[in-house]
Protein backbone atom coordinates (compact mmCIF):
# COMPACT_ATOMS: atom_id res chain seq x y z
CA UNK A 1 0.00 0.00 0.00
CA UNK A 2 1.18 3.35 -1.23
CA UNK A 3 0.84 5.21 2.50
CA UNK A 4 4.23 5.90 3.54
CA UNK A 5 4.92 3.46 6.58
CA UNK A 6 6.66 6.60 8.70
CA UNK A 7 2.98 7.85 9.28
CA UNK A 8 1.26 4.52 9.61
CA UNK A 9 4.34 3.93 11.90
CA UNK A 10 3.30 6.78 13.41
CA UNK A 11 -0.99 5.42 14.04
CA UNK A 12 1.00 1.81 14.67
CA UNK A 13 3.80 2.96 17.45
CA UNK A 14 0.70 4.97 19.28
CA UNK A 15 -1.93 1.78 19.99
CA UNK A 16 -1.84 1.01 23.52
CA UNK A 17 -3.88 -2.30 23.37
CA UNK A 18 -5.12 -3.95 19.62
CA UNK A 19 -4.52 -3.35 16.41
CA UNK A 20 -6.15 -5.87 13.82
CA UNK A 21 -6.43 -5.44 10.09
CA UNK A 22 -9.24 -7.09 7.34
CA UNK A 23 -7.94 -8.19 4.26
CA UNK A 24 -10.94 -8.97 1.42
CA UNK A 25 -9.28 -9.32 -1.74
CA UNK A 26 -7.92 -11.91 -3.26
CA UNK A 27 -5.56 -9.61 -5.89
CA UNK A 28 -3.38 -6.34 -4.77
CA UNK A 29 -1.39 -4.49 -7.62
CA UNK A 30 1.67 -3.61 -5.19
CA UNK A 31 3.98 -1.97 -7.45
CA UNK A 32 6.73 -2.84 -4.22
CA UNK A 33 6.39 -6.68 -4.65
CA UNK A 34 5.97 -7.25 -7.92
CA UNK A 35 10.14 -8.39 -8.32
CA UNK A 36 9.18 -10.80 -5.37
CA UNK A 37 6.17 -11.95 -6.74
CA UNK A 38 7.94 -12.69 -10.09
CA UNK A 39 10.60 -14.33 -8.32
CA UNK A 40 7.56 -16.51 -6.27
CA UNK A 41 6.15 -17.35 -9.56
CA UNK A 42 9.28 -18.55 -10.93
CA UNK A 43 10.14 -21.14 -7.99
CA UNK A 44 11.71 -18.34 -5.50
CA UNK A 45 10.55 -19.59 -1.88
CA UNK A 46 11.87 -17.29 1.21
CA UNK A 47 13.97 -19.38 3.57
CA UNK A 48 12.71 -19.31 7.11
CA UNK A 49 15.77 -20.09 8.46
CA UNK A 50 17.77 -17.01 6.71
CA UNK A 51 15.84 -14.18 8.46
CA UNK A 52 18.72 -11.94 7.41
CA UNK A 53 17.10 -12.02 3.31
CA UNK A 54 13.51 -11.31 4.57
CA UNK A 55 13.50 -9.52 7.35
CA UNK A 56 12.16 -5.51 5.94
CA UNK A 57 11.14 -2.52 8.21
CA UNK A 58 7.60 -3.67 8.62
CA UNK A 59 8.48 -6.47 10.57
CA UNK A 60 10.88 -4.20 12.98
CA UNK A 61 7.80 -2.25 13.68
CA UNK A 62 5.70 -5.42 14.02
CA UNK A 63 8.30 -6.64 16.66
CA UNK A 64 8.85 -3.14 17.90
CA UNK A 65 5.14 -2.72 18.41
CA UNK A 66 4.25 -6.35 19.66
CA UNK A 67 7.48 -5.73 22.29
CA UNK A 68 5.83 -3.10 23.77
CA UNK A 69 2.55 -5.63 24.36
CA UNK A 70 0.31 -4.11 21.72
CA UNK A 71 -1.92 -7.65 19.99
CA UNK A 72 -1.64 -7.07 16.13
CA UNK A 73 -3.69 -9.43 14.14
CA UNK A 74 -4.50 -10.11 10.75
CA UNK A 75 -7.40 -11.51 9.32
CA UNK A 76 -7.49 -12.52 5.27
CA UNK A 77 -10.97 -13.63 3.82
CA UNK A 78 -10.22 -15.49 0.66
CA UNK A 79 -11.85 -17.18 -2.80
CA UNK A 80 -10.62 -20.74 -2.78
CA UNK A 81 -9.08 -22.01 -5.05
CA UNK A 82 -6.61 -19.43 -3.82
CA UNK A 83 -5.77 -16.62 -6.20
CA UNK A 84 -2.19 -16.45 -7.48
CA UNK A 85 -1.52 -13.54 -5.33
CA UNK A 86 -2.96 -14.99 -2.36
CA UNK A 87 -0.56 -18.56 -2.73
CA UNK A 88 2.05 -16.04 -3.27
CA UNK A 89 1.58 -14.43 0.15
CA UNK A 90 0.78 -17.04 2.71
CA UNK A 91 4.68 -18.29 0.77
CA UNK A 92 5.60 -15.64 3.35
CA UNK A 93 3.09 -14.91 6.08
CA UNK A 94 5.29 -16.93 8.18
CA UNK A 95 7.75 -13.36 8.41
CA UNK A 96 4.86 -11.65 9.53
CA UNK A 97 4.70 -14.29 12.42
CA UNK A 98 7.80 -14.00 13.25
CA UNK A 99 7.74 -10.34 13.63
CA UNK A 100 4.60 -11.12 16.08
CA UNK A 101 1.22 -10.86 14.09
CA UNK A 102 -1.53 -13.14 14.79
CA UNK A 103 -2.47 -14.68 11.12
CA UNK A 104 -5.41 -16.48 10.70
CA UNK A 105 -7.68 -17.18 6.86
CA UNK A 106 -10.74 -17.66 6.43
CA UNK A 107 -12.17 -18.82 3.23
CA UNK A 108 -14.80 -16.77 1.66
CA UNK A 109 -17.52 -19.54 1.68
CA UNK A 110 -17.23 -19.80 5.65
CA UNK A 111 -17.76 -15.97 5.77
CA UNK A 112 -21.57 -16.02 5.37
CA UNK A 113 -23.60 -14.12 7.34
CA UNK A 114 -20.70 -11.53 8.35
CA UNK A 115 -21.59 -8.19 7.49
CA UNK A 116 -18.19 -7.28 5.83
CA UNK A 117 -17.52 -3.64 5.09
CA UNK A 118 -16.50 -2.87 1.06
CA UNK A 119 -12.70 -2.02 2.15
CA UNK A 120 -10.07 -3.40 4.01
CA UNK A 121 -9.15 -1.93 7.26
CA UNK A 122 -7.16 -1.41 10.25
CA UNK A 123 -8.53 -0.92 13.47
CA UNK A 124 -6.50 0.81 15.90
CA UNK A 125 -7.54 0.60 19.94
CA UNK A 126 -10.84 -0.61 19.38
CA UNK A 127 -11.55 3.03 18.45
CA UNK A 128 -9.72 4.31 14.75
CA UNK A 129 -10.69 2.23 11.82
CA UNK A 130 -8.37 3.64 8.78
CA UNK A 131 -9.89 1.70 5.49
CA UNK A 132 -7.86 1.12 2.50
CA UNK A 133 -9.33 1.56 -0.55
CA UNK A 134 -8.57 0.11 -3.81
CA UNK A 135 -9.60 0.24 -7.46
CA UNK A 136 -11.09 -2.95 -9.04
CA UNK A 137 -7.44 -3.53 -10.07
CA UNK A 138 -6.35 -3.92 -7.06
CA UNK A 139 -4.46 -0.34 -6.80
CA UNK A 140 -4.20 1.35 -3.55
CA UNK A 141 -5.89 4.61 -4.00
CA UNK A 142 -5.99 6.11 -0.56
CA UNK A 143 -6.90 5.88 3.19
CA UNK A 144 -9.72 7.26 4.79
CA UNK A 145 -10.17 7.13 8.39
CA UNK A 146 -13.18 8.34 10.78
CA UNK A 147 -13.61 7.43 14.80
CA UNK A 148 -17.36 7.49 13.76
CA UNK A 149 -19.12 4.80 16.48
CA UNK A 150 -21.12 3.15 14.26
CA UNK A 151 -18.29 2.70 11.83
CA UNK A 152 -16.23 1.51 14.65
CA UNK A 153 -18.58 -1.05 15.76
CA UNK A 154 -19.54 -2.54 12.87
CA UNK A 155 -15.66 -3.36 11.99
CA UNK A 156 -14.89 -4.54 15.53
CA UNK A 157 -18.09 -7.09 14.92
CA UNK A 158 -16.92 -7.81 11.36
CA UNK A 159 -13.34 -8.30 12.76
CA UNK A 160 -14.60 -10.62 15.86
CA UNK A 161 -16.76 -12.68 13.38
CA UNK A 162 -14.31 -13.42 10.36
CA UNK A 163 -11.46 -14.19 13.40
CA UNK A 164 -13.42 -16.52 15.46
CA UNK A 165 -14.24 -18.51 12.41
CA UNK A 166 -10.96 -18.24 10.50
CA UNK A 167 -8.41 -20.66 10.43
CA UNK A 168 -4.19 -20.11 12.43
CA UNK A 169 -1.94 -19.37 9.48
CA UNK A 170 -0.16 -22.92 10.52
CA UNK A 171 -3.52 -24.67 10.00
CA UNK A 172 -4.03 -23.37 6.51
CA UNK A 173 -2.53 -24.19 3.05
CA UNK A 174 -3.08 -23.31 -0.01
Amino acid sequence: MSQSLSSFADLLRAVEHTAVHLELRDDYDMGNETAGFEAWKQGHRLDPADRASWWRPWLGLVQEVTAKGVQIRRARVITEPPSEYIRYEHSFTFTNVAAGEEVRWLPRSSAAGIALPEHDFWLFDGRLVQFNIFDDAGRWIRTDQTEEPVAVSGCVRAFDDVWDRAFPHEKYSV
